[in-house]
């Protein structure tokens, strides 16, 4: 199912995030950081972790935990959590269904902006057969000031591949990451086909400001065909 609203923006770059929309891993690393933060006085369930951190930067939900417990977490916590995660993708990460093709399908420059680290980032796309076909196009939040929802990590990654923000298309499956790319003046495609997603995702990232959603990754060079050529009808469904 796709639904979207007119939208009217020549295109010269595809940014796609990636755990969730490259990489179905948003399940592993919330169990990862579900585990070592229960290990470490804060117990929280992996479906605990996706509701409150989905789309967060590492960063800013460390801050938030600790702000909640009056206490540092331990020095070496991302490092931990960085264990167990790179654990489970070598026996459970998929990458997304479809999204290989579609990405070879796409005739236009494209790259990855992530919050996860650069490691994390290239293990997770190597794990899932993808990291050549995106290197070395590979912007993490650690380069910035301030991960998502505020929209620095959309805009270094549009410095850097030398494209003005609003002639960028952001493929998205966090409100957080929808509301950045907004923030920056790109225009968003919303991808709720991930493993991780509920019931009510597709409305969650259209209220965030999400100008078409979408479940299936087939769609998406059809989808960024008709943002660019200025085809996107009020509304379409498939």
């Amino acid at each position: 199912m796709i639904a979207g609203r007119l939208i009217n923006v020549n295109l010269d770059l595809v940014i796609f995030d990636c755990d969730g929309v490259l990489v179905d891993s948003e399940v592993i690393s919330c169990r990862a950081h579900a585990e070592t933060l229960t290990r470490h006085g804060y117990p929280i369930t992996e479906e605990q972790v996706l509701h409150r951190f989905l789309g967060v930067s590492d960063r800013e939900a460390r801050m938030i935990i600790e702000r909640e417990i009056g206490r540092a977490l331990p020095g070496d916590f991302e490092a931990q959590v960085k264990e167990a995660t790179l654990k489970f993708y070598a026996g459970d990460l998929k990458a997304i269904a479809g999204v290989a093709a579609a990405i070879a399908a796409i005739d236009l420059p494209k790259c990855v902006a992530s919050s996860g680290t650069p490691e994390k980032i290239r293990h997770g796309l190597e794990c899932a057969g993808l990291y050549e076909q995106l290197a070395p196009h590979i912007f993490s939040g650690t380069q910035v000031k301030r991960g998502k929802p505020a929209p620095d990590l959309f805009l270094f990654a549009a410095r850097q591949m030398g494209v003005a923000a609003e002639r960028c298309v952001v493929i998205e499956d966090s409100v957080p990451g929808v509301t950045g790319a907004r923030a920056a003046g790109m225009t968003v495609l919303g991808f709720h086909g991930g493993s991780h997603c509920q019931p009510g995702h597709a409305d969650k990232l259209r209220k965030a400001g999400a100008a078409v959603v979408f479940d299936d990754m087939r769609q998406l060079p059809e989808l960024v065909r008709r943002v660019d050529s200025h085809q996107w009808p009020a509304r379409l469904s498939c």
